[in-house]
């Protein structure tokens, strides 16, 4: 069976907006692939939105459903983040880095209406993104003796392989990206080359 490495991300940033009883909620969506993407993004829309009352937000990453964070930002417990992250998990997309600024209309709106407003603005952001279809990769690095070289280079062409950097010399490397369902497939038509060495980064 094919492993599953085919994900749903957005290609570019998009926003989208919601607004009940004077209340405006705002949402960013970003495309990710690392948890370290997250602060400066906070931080530039903490500083682009200084009167907003709050800076809610969930990301997901990868492809296991439990690699994700959630922030209500001083709203109740499971009012903001929890319904944000719900929509990315209803949508299936992952990579994704959602932040929903709120500018407080002056009226509560009760949990209910909060959990309506933070996933309507969440779902409009993903409606205005383009959304794409993206493989899990691998990376590994492959080195070999020059008299090895065609054999390598033989393979790479077959499996249609993305070469993120090469050198020749004495020893080969290479420095090879695969998809996930593939690479097995790979590593055998490698493990045939003698004098190789594979190793997964």
């Amino acid at each position: 069976m094919e492993a599953k490495d085919q994900y749903k991300t957005v290609e570019h940033p998009a926003t989208g907006i919601f607004r009940d009883k004077g209340s405006k909620f705002i949402a960013y969506i970003y495309p990710i692939s690392a948890e370290t993407e997250i602060k400066p993004i906070l931080l530039q829309l903490k500083a682009e939105h200084p009167k907003a009352r709050h800076h809610c937000w969930a990301y997901r990453l990868g492809m296991n459903t439990s690699n994700y964070r959630l922030n209500d930002d001083g709203e109740p417990s499971g009012t903001a983040g929890r319904p944000i992250l719900n929509s990315l998990l209803s949508t299936e997309l992952t990579n994704v880095f959602v932040v929903v600024v709120r500018y407080f209309g002056g009226t509560l709106l009760g949990v209910p209406g909060l959990i309506n407003a933070y996933k309507s603005a969440t779902i409009d952001a993903i409606e205005n993104s383009n959304i794409i279809e993206k493989t899990e990769n691998l990376v590994y690095s492959v080195r070999c003796d020059y008299l090895q070289l065609n054999q390598v280079m033989r393979i790479i062409k077959e499996s249609s392989l993305v070469v993120k950097s090469q050198t020749f010399d004495l020893e080969c490397s290479f420095l090879l990206e695969v998809r996930k369902a593939l690479a097995q497939e790979l590593l055998g038509k490698l493990d045939q080359v003698d004098q190789i060495k594979i190793e997964q980064l």
